[in-house]
């Protein structure tokens, strides 16, 4: 049995209950595009874009997976399905973009950021919608692909997906590709 292709989705949590609608949208298609192809949501497993793009995966029956900060494993956004709790706080960000076979960030602050720049130090796919465009720095040639801007939400998965299926990404001098 073939192991099933894992895709990080990270974002902003938004501790504060707010979330753009129109963010929420992107994220929430992200999941269900993800889900509908058969593969594993996986994120940090709290709010904000985490728990649209968990909520997405579910309407179309996807698997969640959600790498906590805390220990409590009901503190996971009602989404997910196997609640991984770390106690580890934002350093649980290594275990979530590692996690992933290609990583699709949604917006975001610092810690998307830092998850974006684990994901390239390992030259992982990084999409990102409406996120941190890094490609100005001429270092990132140095990690993989850098990262994929992408329009809208089945871009994203689609690149993801086609950069998974060649496994170029994973070599160590990995050149930018033609997606």
């Amino acid at each position: 049995m073939a192991r099933k292709i894992c895709i990080s989705v990270i974002g902003s949590g938004n501790c504060d209950g707010t979330l753009d609608p129109e963010i929420a949208g992107i994220a929430g298609e992200v999941g269900r595009e993800i889900a509908m192809r058969g593969a594993v949501l996986i994120c940090g497993g709290l709010g904000g874009v985490m728990a649209e793009a968990a909520k997405g995966a579910k309407e179309k029956d996807g698997l969640t997976i959600g790498i906590i900060p805390g220990e409590d494993p009901c503190s996971a956004n009602p989404y997910i399905d196997i609640p991984i709790p770390t106690g580890l706080g934002f350093a649980r960000n290594v275990l979530v973009a590692y996690s992933g076979d290609a990583v699709i960030a949604v917006s975001g602050r610092l810690g998307t950021l830092s998850e974006i720049s684990f994901a390239l130090l390992r030259n992982k796919p990084v999409m990102g919608i409406g996120t941190w465009d890094l490609n100005r720095f001429e270092q990132l040639k140095d990690y993989g692909y850098g990262m994929i801007i992408c329009k809208n939400a089945k871009e994203a998965v689609e690149k993801a997906f086609t950069l998974i299926s060649n496994k170029t990404v994973f070599s160590e001098n990995a050149t930018q590709p033609q997606v």
